[in-house]
């Protein structure tokens, strides 16, 4: 099996990034992550990255002058590790529109709600104070213009009465966990492709009752 290539970029704990590693480490599982790169010299995803044997990068943004030299470093590091597809999995950077023009359609990042609903930072505080019911995460392609790019896939996550932004953000993160590794598998299974400014899928299962959509 010919395995998609993919790089994951961090900032913190990188939880979904460890989600991502044990979908990959699955024989079955058709994409492999060849880089974890982070540019938070100490952040704890790093140490756990290197327990699963995955190669990492570090490269602190705060060693360059500009976004665009952080940018073209971060570029460089991941065409010398042949990634194909890019997952940034808690990367806290705002990525320049020359690196995101780069990696259009192969750069992926996984988002706290149900975009287009509340985009941005304090997700789960707009989510409780919009009194919506359902929340949820997104997994979407990165375009330019910050959590706009075309859904991938999503999952519903019920709001509480009672619920706080921490105990909503438990109950995504879960989710989230589950959300990205289907997501990244219908990428590399070729189910989902970019094609008119549109996100075709092919043999992907209808959503029904369950609480993703699409399934896997």
């Amino acid at each position: 099996m010919t395995k998609l290539k993919t790089a994951v970029l961090i900032s913190g704990r990188g939880s979904n990034m460890e989600a991502l590693i044990q979908a990959c480490a699955q024989p079955d599982y058709p994409a492999e992550i060849v880089l974890v790169l982070a540019n938070v010299p100490d952040a704890v995803g790093i140490e756990h990255a290197k327990a699963a044997g995955v190669p990492v990068a570090v490269i602190p943004h705060r060693n360059y002058d500009t976004r665009d030299a952080f940018d073209s470093a971060v570029d460089a590091r991941l065409r010398e590790a042949q990634a194909d597809l890019v997952c940034l999995a808690g990367f806290m950077r705002i990525l320049t529109e020359p690196f995101v023009r780069k990696w259009q359609g192969r750069l992926i990042n996984i988002h706290p709600s149900l975009l287009p609903s509340f985009k941005g930072t304090e997700v789960h505080e707009q989510a409780i104070d919009a009194g919506v019911r359902i929340s949820g995460c997104t997994v979407h392609y990165v375009t330019p213009e910050l959590d706009s790019g075309l859904a991938i896939a999503q999952a519903a996550v019920p709001v509480h009465a009672d619920d706080n932004a921490e105990r909503l953000a438990e109950r995504v993160l879960l989710a989230e966990h589950k959300l990205y590794p289907l997501a990244l598998r219908l990428i590399a299974e070729g189910r989902v492709q970019l094609y008119n400014g549109r996100v075709i899928y092919n043999q992907v299962a209808a959503p029904e009752s369950t609480m993703f959509n699409p399934t896997d």
